[in-house]
């Protein structure tokens, strides 16, 4: 469970996929998706093997497992399994940032270094239990938030600020400069390459900011322009107007 803050360079986009518009990314797309994609679970079998055991992790990449999630659909399971990420025990202390919904700061490209030195961890939790979850014992100094993403994976495909694990870890990644990282994270998982369609605009946007503050900016700019193209396309209906509905009484 990782949440933004309610919030690509190096990334080409594939041509075979249309990317949706800011409208459908904001409503709730549930119904069939999950058809579209295969238990990650069984994943693993059919990833290719440079995608599934050669990756440059340059620093520490961890988790605090509440074995809240279903194992066979958990993106952090799977990513412990291909020994991509580190289970932390409760109590357990964390030098690098922490992606948490009980920080009160965004991330930023000021975090790099710290990434760098110490590494980047998040909390891999229920959703349903996000106010039973102890996040006082998962102990460390930098605790951070995201901002606005879109979910790409099956579970909570296009809810804003719920994404998994891996979806968290490749955001972070990205906006503190590690593009490359954050694709081969993805790559694991099939649908992996739908997260960076969906927030291609704001991967770049985020990305090229110098600050968190600027990455704030940033996400309120996207999110009132969303807003706008949404009351938008409300407004498009065309109604007949009284001068029509006269007309027709009068031929009537």
């Amino acid at each position: 469970m990782n949440k933004s803050k309610g919030k690509h360079s190096g990334y080409k986009k594939n041509i075979h996929h249309k990317k949706p518009s800011k409208r459908e990314v904001l409503e709730t797309q549930t119904g069939s998706v999950e058809d579209c994609f295969d238990e990650l679970s069984l994943e693993e079998n059919h990833l290719p093997k440079d995608n599934r055991y050669h990756i440059d992790v340059p620093f520490p990449v961890a988790m605090w497992d509440l074995e809240q999630c279903d194992p066979k659909k958990c993106s952090g399971r799977k990513l412990a399994r291909l020994g991509l990420i580190k289970t932390l025990r409760l109590g357990q202390r964390f030098n690098g940032i922490i992606l948490s919904p009980a920080a009160t700061t965004c991330v930023g490209p000021q975090d790099k270094e710290i990434i760098m030195e110490h590494g980047a961890a998040v909390v891999d939790c229920s959703w349903a239990c996000l106010e039973t979850t102890p996040f006082n014992k998962m102990k460390g100094q930098h605790l951070r938030l995201l901002p606005y993403f879109v979910a790409a994976n099956p579970i909570n495909y296009g809810k804003p600020c719920n994404l998994s694990c891996v979806e968290a870890l490749a955001a972070i990644f990205y906006i503190t400069g590690f593009t490359e990282l954050a694709e081969s994270y993805l790559k694991q998982f099939k649908w992996g390459h739908t997260f960076l369609e969906l927030n291609e605009e704001l991967l770049s946007s985020y990305s090229s900011c110098a600050s968190s503050e600027e990455i704030l900016s940033a996400q309120e700019k996207y999110l009132k322009n969303l807003e706008e193209e949404r009351n938008a396309d409300k407004g498009e209906i065309d109604w007949p107007s009284s001068g029509e509905d006269t007309e027709d009484d009068e031929e009537g």
